[in-house]
């Protein structure tokens, strides 16, 4: 597959379709956009989402999700659902330990497109977050170095991807309260690194990682 990469953006620049666009004008069946969230936590899988935009009913106020409040970001992980074709996937700490984080989040990328329904995971062209075009991808891609605030598709998957890794880990909240991991995602918070201090390291955290390889084996 063809896989080309774009350089980087001017500090200002906002996300619009102008990729999107010269994409479906060539004749392009479906345009995805592909981010992940989770590349620098101790703890959690890395999550990747797909999105196709319906080009007639792109919601409002899409931007870079680390730009978003987290209202806003689940308002608009509702609209995109109701109006978009959403794909999402992961890869777990263990993975992450075993092939490295950017393999990782690239396999998860791969995973997120897969997981599009009908054909469309094969007849899309991919615009992805980042230097790199995973290597198993089946469709054609595009690499856009900070492309969630570029395309608008990209950015929808941004937010997709960070909802719901924040609700992954809101869930793992639930089972290992006294690490707070609802309150930090599983980033290397001092209120994190504290716990893994007193309590020691969980078979949901990345064993690999210094903060995380140093600690004590919970129990």
């Amino acid at each position: 597959m063809k896989r080309t990469r774009s350089p980087a953006p001017p500090s200002d620049f906002i996300p619009d379709f102008t990729f999107e666009a010269a994409l479906y004008d060539k004749g392009t069946r479906f345009v995805a956009g592909v981010d992940e969230a989770g590349r620098g936590p101790l703890a959690g899988p890395v999550v990747a989402a797909a999105v196709i935009l319906d080009p007639a009913a792109i919601p409002s106020g899409l931007n870079d999700s680390k730009k978003l409040t987290m209202r806003a970001r689940e308002d608009l992980f509702a609209a995109i659902l109701a109006s978009s074709t959403v794909a999402f996937a992961t890869a777990g700490p263990e993975e992450i330990d075993r092939i490295n984080i950017r393999a990782a989040s690239l396999l998860a990328m791969t995973r997120a497109v897969e997981a599009l329904p009908g054909n469309e995971s094969h007849a899309c062209h991919c615009l992805i977050d980042g230097k790199d075009v995973p290597p198993g991808l089946s469709a054609r891609g595009t690499a856009l170095v900070s492309g969630d605030a570029r395309s608008l598709s990209i950015a929808a998957a941004s937010i997709v991807a960070k909802v719901m890794r924040d609700r992954i880990m809101i869930r793992l909240s639930d089972s290992f309260p006294a690490f707070g991991f609802a309150r930090h995602m599983g980033y290397g918070t001092k209120l994190h690194l504290d716990a893994l201090s007193a309590q020691g390291r969980t078979p949901h955290h990345r064993f690999s990682f210094g903060p995380v390889r140093n600690a004590k084996a919970a129990g």
